[in-house]
């Protein structure tokens, strides 16, 4: 059997890989969050542990956008089509969510979960986006 060398460098295996590492990170800055680590901090330690839970959700967009980048023209007409479809589909129930809140005195929601609204978004509009014209 011939000895074929696995790529571990093409865009699909960079993205998992990024993936992992960067929501990995979100999670364990989380889960320190939620086990208490930083019930100490105050000022100016409190913004800067927020930047750092969303670093590395800025940086997992990057690295979507980079997959498109380096796609070929149809893979990322569809990905840019399903990415904007889940745009408008976060966008609206956000903005819906928000007036439940101001004017029906629904509960409040973390702002932070426009990202699971998000992906949640984009795997819906997976399947029905299925051209890039």
């Amino acid at each position: 059997m011939p000895d074929i060398p696995m790529n571990t460098r093409t865009p699909e295996s960079l993205y998992r890989r990024r993936s992992a590492v960067l929501l990995g990170l979100y999670s364990l800055l989380n889960i320190a969050a939620i086990l208490g680590a930083i019930d100490g901090l105050r000022g100016p330690a409190t913004w800067l542990f927020a930047a750092a839970v969303a670093a590395p959700i800025l940086a997992h967009i990057w690295a979507f956008l980079a997959l498109m980048r380096s796609s070929d023209e149809f893979l990322r007409g569809l990905m840019a089509k399903r990415f904007i479809v889940a745009s408008g589909i976060t966008m609206a129930v956000f903005c819906s969510w928000g007036f439940m809140e101001l004017y029906a005195h629904a509960p409040h929601l973390p702002g932070a979960l426009i990202v699971a609204v998000f992906w949640g978004a984009f795997g819906l509009a997976m399947p029905l986006v299925q051209t890039s014209h």
